[in-house]
C-alpha cells in the first residue's frame, strides 16, 4: 500500500525527479505546529514552577544549557505533530459524519498532512471512499501518520550543539580519541528510538552505519561487509589524497535494553526480558564480529557494550580492560555519576568520571594505551547525564510509559533524522526474509496497541541510495515497493482486528520521497501492490 501525496500550500517546485518519484512537500500542518513552539512549554504552570523547572534542565554542571534546550524544544516540537493526529482525525470524522459529506474533510487532510484521499484509485494506496460505506478512518489515520514521520525526516536537523565537544568539532575529538569509524546496533525497541541523539548524544558525522535489529541481534556477515566498505573508502579517500591512513581503529558498539523498575515485564522483548541473557547474546555477537575481522583481515577492531534503562535513559558503559575485554559484570553508571558529580564544578566532575573509568578497565588515568577508548566511554557518560537530566525535568524523573507506545514501523533502510522515545519500531534489512522476525515482534506490538483503538499499524518500508549511481533511485524503489507489498502480504492478519498500512520510500538525497508502482515505468506489471492488508 502506497502513500499518495497530495502538493500542499506555498511555493512548490513543478519538477519532479526524472517524472518517477513523488516529494512529500512541507504540509501546511508543519507550520502551524511549529509556531506554537516554546510558548506551549510549561503549559499549565505557574510562573514561578515553569521558571524552577527550566532552570532545572541546566542545573547539573555537566549539562549544556544550550543543547538541553534544543533537543527539548525538538522533543515537544515531534510529540506535538504526533499528539494532533488522531485527535483531529477524530474531530473531522464526526464532522464528516453530521454534516454528512465528506469534502470539508478530504480538504483539511491534504491541506495539512498531504494526503490526497481522492487520489486512490490512482495508487491503490489509500481507503477507497463510496458513498454506501464509512470511510475507514483508521486507515487514514495511518496515511497522517506515516506523512508526518516523512514531512519531520525532511525538515529536522541535528541540534547544532551535538557538533562540538568543548569548542570542537565533534569527528575531530573523536579521531583523538582513537577511532575514524562508530558502527552502532542498538535493539529495534522504540525506546532506543532516540539512542543517538538523545541518549547517547552523538552527532551523525561521526556514525558510519546505525542498523536496528531486535535484542541488537546484529548479522555478523553483513557487519563485515559494512566494515570492509568503510575501510575501503578510507584508504581510497587516503590514496587519493596523497597520504596513509592515521592509526585509528574501527569501533562497533552494541546497545542492549532494560527497565530498572520493572526488569522481568519491560526488559527486552526479544530477550524475554532477561537482562543478563541480552547482554550476554550481543556480547557474543560483537566478540564473534571481532573474532572474524582479525581473522580474515589481521586487524582488531574495538568494540563497546552499552546498556539503556528505558525507565530515564541513563546508561551503563561496560568499559573494556587493558586488552580490550569486556565484561557484562564490569561497568560505570551514568546514574551514579549524575548524583556524584552534581555538587562538582564541571571540570572537577569530568576528572572524576575519569578517574571512575580507568578504575573499571583496571587502568591508571595516565595509561596511555587506554587512554582513547576510556575518554570516550567518560565521553558518552558526561552526555548521557544531560539526557537523564532531561528526562527528571520533563517527566519527573522516569518516563510515564514504560512499555511500549510507538506510533509507526520503519522497516528496510535506517531514517535517523526523527529521533524520539517510542516513536518508531526500527528494524534493517536488506531482504524480507532476514528482517521477517523484527518484524512479526513489531507487527505484534503496535497491533496490541492500535487494535484497542480502532487504528490500523502504519509500516514505511525504507531503501536508500547512491545519487551518483545511475539507476540508483529505481533499484531502490523496486526493493521498498517489493519489501511494502511482501510485507502486506505475510502480515494481512498479524495484528488482529487492526489493518497493515504500509507505504514505500527511497532517500538518496537527504529527502524522504514516497514511491508508487504507478510512479516507475514498467513496474505496475511487476510489484503487486494489491489492496489494504
Amino acid at each position: 500500500m502506497m502513500l499518495t501525496v497530495a502538493r500542499s500550500i506555498g511555493s512548490l517546485s513543478t519538477r519532479a525527479p526524472r517524472g518517477r518519484v513523488f516529494p512529500v512537500e512541507p504540509a501546511a500542518w508543519l507550520e502551524s505546529v511549529r509556531t506554537r513552539g516554546a510558548a506551549a512549554n510549561y503549559q499549565g504552570m505557574d510562573g514561578r514552577a515553569a521558571e524552577v523547572l527550566s532552570t532545572h534542565a541546566t542545573a547539573h554542571p555537566l549539562s549544556d544549557g544550550a543543547l538541553e534546550r534544543a533537543l527539548r524544544e525538538r522533543r515537544e516540537f515531534v510529540e506535538r505533530a504526533f499528539d494532533d493526529i488522531e485527535p483531529t482525525i477524530e474531530r473531522l470524522a464526526h464532522e464528516a459524519i453530521h454534516e454528512r459529506g465528506y469534502g470539508k474533510a478530504f480538504e483539511a487532510i491534504a491541506s495539512r498532512w498531504g494526503v490526497d484521499l481522492r487520489a486512490s484509485a490512482s495508487g491503490g494506496a489509500l481507503p477507497t471512499f463510496h458513498w454506501a460505506r464509512p470511510l475507514p478512518w483508521g486507515e487514514v489515520y495511518a496515511h497522517c501518520v506515516l506523512a508526518t514521520f516523512a514531512q519531520l525526516a525532511r525538515e529536522l536537523k541535528s541540534p547544532a550543539g551535538l557538533a562540538d565537544v568543548d569548542g570542537e568539532p565533534a569527528e575531530v575529538v573523536v579521531k583523538r580519541f582513537g577511532f575514524h569509524a562508530i558502527d552502532i546496533t542498538p535493539c529495534a525497541d522504540g525506546r532506543l528510538a532516540g539512542l543517538t541523539e538523545h541518549i547517547l548524544r552523538i552527532p551523525p558525522s561521526v556514525i558510519t552505519a546505525r542498523r536496528s535489529y531486535a535484542g541488537a541481534m546484529f548479522d555478523v556477515d553483513e557487519a563485515i561487509a559494512a566494515f570492509r566498505a568503510v575501510e575501503v573508502e578510507r584508504l581510497r579517500q587516503a590514496l587519493a589524497n596523497g597520504a596513509a591512513p592515521a592509526s585509528t581503529r574501527f569501533l562497533k558498539v552494541g546497545a542492549y535494553h532494560f527497565s530498572g523498575s520493572q526488569p522481568r515485564h519491560e526488559g527486552c522483548a526479544a530477550h524475554g526480558s532477561d537482562d543478563h541473557r541480552a547482554m550476554r547474546a550481543l556480547l557474543e555477537r560483537l566478540e564473534a564480529l571481532r573474532g572474524a575481522i582479525e581473522s580474515l583481515h589481521d586487524t582488531r577492531i574495538a568494540i563497546l557494550l552499552v546498556g539503556v534503562d528505558t525507565d530515564d535513559d541513563s546508561i551503563r558503559v561496560h568499559v573494556p580492560d587493558a586488552q580490550g575485554m569486556v565484561s557484562i559484570e564490569r561497568y560505570v553508571s551514568s546514574a551514579d555519576l549524575r548524583h556524584v558529580t552534581r555538587p562538582l564544578p564541571r571540570e572537577a566532575g569530568k576528572l572524576l568520571i575519569r578517574d571512575r573509568v580507568a578504575a573499571c578497565a583496571g587502568t591508571s588515568v595516565d595509561d596511555r594505551a587506554t587512554e582513547g577508548m576510556r575518554w570516550l566511554c567518560g565521553y558518552l557518560l558526561k552526555n548521557n547525564i544531560g539526557q537523564i537530566e532531561a528526562v527528571h525535568q520533563a517527566f519527573g524523573g522516569r518516563y510515564p510509559d514504560l512499555g511500549h507506545a510507538e506510533r509507526l514501523i520503519v522497516a528496510g533502510d535506517p531514517i535517523d533524522e526523527v529521533q524520539l522515545r517510542n516513536l518508531a519500531f526500527q528494524t534493517q534489512f536488506s531482504t524480507l526474509e532476514e528482517g521477517a522476525r523484527d518484524i512479526q515482534v513489531g507487527i505484534g506490538l503496535l497491533g496490541h496497541s492500535h487494535a484497542a483503538r480502532g487504528l490500523a499499524v502504519p509500516v514505511l518500508a525504507t531503501a536508500r541510495f547512491d545519487a551518483r549511481l545511475p539507476g540508483a533511485r529505481e533499484r531502490a524503489a523496486e526493493r521498498a515497493l517489493r519489501h511494502a507489498a511482501a510485507i502486506g502480504e505475510r502480515h494481512a492478519n498479524a495484528s488482529g482486528p487492526s489493518l497493515v498500512v504500509r507505504a514505500a520510500t527511497v532517500d538518496g538525497e537527504g529527502r524522504i520521497e514516497f514511491v508508487t508502482p504507478a510512479s516507475l515505468r514498467g513496474l505496475e506489471g511487476s510489484v503487486n501492490q494489491g489492496h489494504h492488508a
